[in-house]
């Protein structure tokens, strides 16, 4: 009896077991669910409803090929989104690099931006702000004093009442710290590298149309007033950093997308 009642369990289970839904259902269930999500924009975790489809139900090979398509579809939409977006950056590029001479001196590892309002040969004996761009993108500021005197610099403070920004210090002695001398006349350049400028370029790009005054910080105060084209320099250096920095993970998201792409 007991014999009997054992057998009957187990080809109750058997048939319970072959009555249930089968991997083509259950992966179904998952290809509908990435399919809501994509309805509702959630893209990343639709994509990873649809990856698992084939490591959970290997055996539901329909569902796993029509899952592949609708990845493609997925991907193929967003590279084609990607790459009008990298049309128009390229565009907004070449248009921003019209304001500057591109240089490479055999000391540069990358080429350089300089723009075209910046023409230093007749500022050798004036004390100026100057923005710096490279071909990666990467922006930084010198402040450039020139006097009798020495001011031993640190830093920069640019304002307009009470609306300011300023570099972080560099230190007398540092290698962004640089003294040089003629006769009578001082040079001093300091160079605000890696963010050290603390949002001076921003605040300098962003207020373009103000009257907008710089001290140098010292052992004294020394004053100036910003030209007109040196403002434009720093925003116009400003916008194309951002662009190429822009073109660049652009470019690196079409060539994961392409990647992604599964061939039949």
């Amino acid at each position: 009896m007991k014999y009997f009642l054992s057998i009957s369990a187990l080809l109750f289970v058997l048939i319970f077991i072959s009555c249930g839904p089968s991997q083509e259902d259950l992966a179904r269930v998952k290809l509908n669910k990435a399919k809501a999500l994509l309805q509702n924009s959630d893209t990343t975790n639709a994509l990873l409803q649809l990856d698992s489809i084939a490591q959970l139900y290997p055996k539901a090979m329909y569902v796993i090929n029509a899952a592949k398509n609708l990845k493609n579809e997925v991907y193929l939409e967003e590279l084609q989104r990607l790459e009008a977006d990298l049309d128009s950056t390229n565009i907004v590029i070449a248009k921003l690099e019209k304001n500057f001479v591109k240089e490479k001196t055999e000391f540069d590892r990358y080429t350089q931006y300089v723009h075209k309002r910046q023409n230093f040969k007749r500022r050798w004996d004036k004390s100026y702000i100057k923005v710096y761009l490279n071909e990666l993108g990467e922006i930084y500021l010198s402040s450039n004093y020139y006097g009798k005197k020495w001011l031993d610099h640190t830093g920069l403070r640019v304002y307009d009442g009470p609306d300011q920004a300023k570099t972080e210090k560099i230190p007398l002695g540092n290698i962004n710290n640089h003294h040089s001398d003629f006769m009578e006349a001082k040079w001093e350049k300091v160079t605000y590298r890696k963010g050290k400028d603390n949002g001076v370029i921003e605040f300098i790009a962003n207020n373009t149309r103000r009257r907008l005054k710089a001290v140098f910080l010292g052992k004294r105060y020394y004053y100036i007033i910003l030209e007109d084209y040196d403002k434009k320099a720093v925003k116009d250096a400003l916008d194309l950093s951002k662009a190429i920095k822009k073109k660049k993970q652009l470019e690196a998201e079409v060539k994961k997308i392409q990647n992604s792409l599964e061939v039949k």
